[in-house]
């Protein structure tokens, strides 16, 4: 079993260097999924009230041998609850439908810019934090401009911010943002699923040179690049090999040449955060 080391946070808390993505797990497999991957050793579950399995996860949770406080549990606000007063309530319905006393990171799941009411909510979800029924806060999704207006607005930064990266997307821009500003980078698809980056020859070769598969590479980049990638699996087997990334280092022309695969238009699900607006 392998259990990933641990970012700190500049909330002080800390963060598993690999996390368990759920989407679109529903149900009795997402139990099981969620209950096979804590079994593995992931000790980081990413949820959202838009996928539909904030129960399942909680169940998961709940019956686990590992310590409730060894796990780190997150949920996301969906768009239709931003505004203040609807994102406090929209937390308590997060709780109730986990089954849990508290959210360990809560995050903005988009930042809906047309509405223009993310400063609201991240206030609501400041006032967690400080109640302690939010461990840590933070987004997805957002951009730079985005960012400075919750700090220039609310003094508060978030200690996460969960994007699309993956080869094709690397973020150069926006996660040297993040290192300057000591924001933990998430990578949601960060295996780029639906296209062909697993084939890519400098994947392929790299795969080959350290004797590991060709996902194992690209999460060991995301390692490397001090992302935390969220790959989704139900399968045991694949999720222990995703978790399985530490015992190998890519080096840093290896490193440099995945990074080259990112294309202008890498973005692979055309929800840019600047147009998109989640329900």
């Amino acid at each position: 079993m392998t259990i990933a080391p641990t970012h700190l946070l500049a909330d002080g808390n800390t963060l598993p260097a690999v996390g368990l993505g759920t989407y679109p797990l529903k149900g009795a497999e997402a139990v099981t999924a969620v209950s096979a991957g804590l079994s593995a050793g992931y000790r980081l579950i990413d949820s959202a009230v838009n996928y539909g399995n904030e129960d399942a996860v909680g169940e998961a949770v709940r019956n686990t041998d590992v310590p409730r406080d060894e796990i780190v549990v997150t949920t996301k606000l969906p768009g239709r609850a931003h505004g203040y007063d609807s994102t406090l309530a929209s937390f308590q319905e997060s709780l109730d439908r986990l089954g849990l006393d508290r959210i360990d990171l809560y995050l903005i799941h988009w930042p809906n810019p047309g509405d223009d009411r993310y400063v609201d909510t991240w206030r609501a979800m400041v006032q967690l934090h400080e109640q302690g029924l939010a461990r840590s806060i933070g987004v997805s999704n957002f951009t730079e401009e985005y960012l400075i207006r919750l700090q220039s607005e609310t003094g508060v930064l978030p200690a996460v911010n969960q994007i699309e990266l993956h080869p094709y997307f690397p973020q150069l821009a926006l996660r040297e943002f993040h290192e300057v500003h000591n924001i933990r980078t998430e990578s949601w698809s960060p295996l780029g699923k639906g296209s062909d980056v697993l084939a890519s020859p400098v994947i392929v070769e790299a795969a080959r040179s350290h004797g590991v598969t060709e996902a194992q590479v690209v999460l060991r980049w995301h390692v490397q690049l001090g992302s935390v990638p969220l790959p989704k699996s139900a399968d045991s087997v694949r999720q222990a090999q995703n978790l399985d990334v530490f015992g190998f280092e890519l080096t840093s022309a290896e490193m440099e040449a995945i990074t080259l695969l990112g294309r202008p238009d890498g973005r692979l699900f055309g929800a840019d955060p600047v147009t998109h607006n989640e329900q």
